[in-house]
């Protein structure tokens, strides 16, 4: 079954996953061993994937992002109504 994709992608965060990583320094492994310690498995290339839209987050990965980043879900999906003009 092949996933549902908007503007040929998989997820709408990707940027902002990638942009608070960035603001916060850390690294894609930083991310997947904050979110080892969560009881989330993901891989530095699931990380990327995600960044590049080529990977669907979970809606408790994406509360994991957040919980880590220190960000709320609204900062994690700003701009993303964008995606739908």
């Amino acid at each position: 079954m092949k996933a549902n994709r908007l503007n040929n992608k998989l997820n709408i965060i990707g940027h902002n996953v990638k942009k608070y990583r960035n603001l916060k320094n850390l690294t894609q492994e930083d991310i997947c061993t904050k979110m080892s310690l969560l009881g989330i498995a993901l891989y530095r290339s699931d990380i990327y994937k995600i960044e590049h839209f080529e990977r669907i987050v979970k809606d408790f990965e994406a509360y994991a992002f957040c919980k880590i980043l220190g960000i709320s879900l609204d900062m994690l999906f700003e701009k993303a109504k964008e995606e739908f003009n």
